[in-house]
């Protein structure tokens, strides 16, 4: 029998016994870990030496942010899985590096048990959303056009007559996911789990928020309200 893959796990930590304590148990899971200190570094290893099967992300790293690396990687359409780390009680910091385009996240201290928890948990997600080939299932377009507004999968851009959208990594996923299915009416927790990941508890108002943000961009028409059901994307009349 063949033995499964090892998983690759890059860490972006810049506190050395903190990075070698996190390898350590990833090691147990088993996966195999790389450490790198610096943002900017960081950021290049993760584009060039994927796949990676999980980021372990720091928000303060020297040169570049982690919140920076985030948005770097899923304005590239990089969807490698990311477990934040941060020292920050601010709530802030954490709900702004969910919207950037993070999974989840664990504040500093945290327990070692905890941490791998998070992680299976992560690759279960990534499991669930990974696509299930079928030969009757037709493949999802590149480049959807609805009305004024066109949206690229690949270049992750939209345009609406003809004038570039400016989208955060999450506007766009949001926005593809509506338009990828319009006229089907989705919850606020639909929205969570299929855009954000599952076990965002609690997180609603920032699907509000987004929603909100969308509709300015877009103008009136697009993203519909359904009462006591959420938000539907159709053509405006």
């Amino acid at each position: 029998m063949t033995a499964a893959p090892q998983r690759r796990v890059l860490i972006l930590e810049d506190e050395p016994d903190v990075a070698r304590l996190i390898a350590l148990h990833m090691g147990e899971l088993p996966a195999a870990a790389q450490i790198e200190s610096d943002g900017r570094e960081g950021l290049r290893v993760a584009l060039e030496q994927g796949p990676w099967d999980l980021l372990v992300l720091d928000l303060s790293l020297p040169s570049l942010g982690g919140l920076e690396v985030c948005r770097a990687l899923r304005m590239k359409g990089n969807d490698v899985p990311i477990l934040m780390l941060t020292a920050r009680g601010s709530e802030l910091d954490r709900v702004l590096g969910l919207e950037l385009g993070a999974d989840d996240y664990l504040t500093k201290p945290f327990g070692v048990m905890e941490l791998q928890a998070r992680v299976r948990a992560l690759w279960r997600r990534a499991a669930l959303r990974a696509p299930i080939p079928s030969a009757s299932q037709p493949a999802e377009p590149e480049v959807l056009q609805v009305a004024d507004l066109r949206i690229d999968r690949v270049q992750r851009k939209a345009w609406l007559a003809k004038q570039e959208l400016t989208l955060t990594p999450r506007e766009f996923s949001l926005l593809w996911h509506f338009a990828n299915q319009p006229g089907r009416a989705f919850s606020r927790s639909d929205l969570l789990a299929a855009v954000w990941g599952y076990g965002h508890d609690g997180y609603d108002h920032t699907v509000n928020t987004h929603i909100n943000r969308l509709r300015k961009k877009l103008g009136d028409g697009y993203i519909d309200t359904v009462w006591g059901v959420g938000y539907r994307f159709q053509a405006p009349a």
